[in-house]
C-alpha cells in the first residue's frame, strides 16, 4: 500500500474515535484515562492477556533465583508495574519494589500483593523509567520490564537507569511488543493505528524497534528472541523477550 493510503486511513480513524479526540481537545480525556479508564482496562485486559503470555513469562522469570545474592536476598525492581500481573511468577521470598507513573494502579497492586503473599512487597514509587533517582545505584539484583518500554519517553534513557540501579552481574528481564516487519500487513496497520492508539492507551507506541535500543545499551550479555504472541485483531504484535546481564 502507498504512503497516501496510510495517511488517508490514518485520517479516517479519528472519525471512529471522535468522542475521545473531543474529550482530549477539552482537556478531559487524559485525567479520565489515567484515573479511571486505563487502570480499569488494564486490569481486565491483563486477566485475558496473562493466559496468552503465561508460558513466555514462566520461561522468562524461571532463572531469577540464579541472581540471588550470597546473603540469600533477591531484590527485584519492577518498572511500570501497572496491575502487577507478574507477581505470580516471582520466586518466593524475593523483595519487590514497584514503580509506575500512574498512582491509580495501587488498588490493583494491593489486590495482587494479597494474592501472592510469598513475595515480599516493599514499596511503590511514583517514577518514570528515565528517572529512578529514588532507587540507589547498584541496589537491584534484577529489573523487570513487561509491556512498558512502548510508552516511556526515552527507551535509551530508561536503559541508562536500569544499568545504574542494577548491581554488577544483575539481570534485566524484558517482554515487549515491537514494530512488525516493514513489508508486512501488521506494520501497515500499526502505522494507521499508532496515533489514535497512543492517545487512547496512555502513550503506548506501536512502532518502536526496542531490540535496537537493547543491542546498543551497555550490557555485558544480551539474550533476545523475537516471538509472536497471538492476539487476533490487535496491532501489538510481534514481541521480543529475553534478559540482559550488567
Amino acid at each position: 500500500m502507498t504512503e497516501a493510503s496510510i495517511l488517508f486511513l490514518r485520517a479516517c480513524l479519528p472519525l471512529l474515535a471522535m468522542p475521545i479526540y473531543l474529550l482530549s481537545f477539552l482537556g478531559i480525556w487524559e485525567p479520565f484515562c489515567k484515573k479511571i479508564f486505563f487502570p480499569f482496562f488494564l486490569e481486565k485486559f491483563s486477566a485475558i492477556h496473562e493466559r496468552k503470555t503465561k508460558k513466555q513469562k514462566q520461561e522468562l522469570f524461571h532463572n531469577l533465583p540464579d541472581f540471588t545474592r550470597p546473603s540469600g536476598e533477591l531484590k527485584l525492581l519492577e518498572i511500570g508495574t501497572g496491575c502487577s500481573a507478574n507477581f505470580q511468577f516471582y520466586p518466593p521470598g524475593c523483595r519487590v519494589t514497584c514503580t509506575d507513573t500512574n498512582p491509580n494502579f495501587q488498588q490493583a497492586l494491593s489486590r495482587s500483593v494479597n494474592k501472592n503473599q510469598l513475595v515480599h512487597y516493599e514499596r511503590f514509587l511514583l517514577a518514570v523509567g528515565e528517572d529512578l533517582h529514588q532507587v540507589p545505584s547498584g541496589s537491584a539484583d534484577a529489573v523487570i520490564c513487561a509491556f512498558v518500554l512502548c510508552s516511556v519517553h526515552s527507551v535509551n534513557g530508561t536503559m541508562k537507569e536500569v544499568l545504574r540501579v542494577l548491581r554488577p552481574g544483575g539481570t534485566f528481564c524484558f517482554l515487549e511488543h515491537v514494530a512488525a516487519d516493514h513489508s508486512s500487513w501488521k506494520y501497515f496497520w500499526q502505522q494507521i493505528c499508532c496515533p489514535t492508539w497512543k492517545l487512547i492507551f496512555d502513550g503506548c507506541c506501536l512502532m518502536r524497534k526496542i531490540w535496537k535500543n537493547l543491542e546498543q545499551a551497555n550490557f555485558s550479555e544480551l539474550n533476545l528472541q523475537h516471538v509472536n504472541i497471538e492476539q487476533p485483531w490487535m496491532p501489538v504484535r510481534p514481541h521480543i523477550i529475553g534478559y540482559a546481564v550488567k
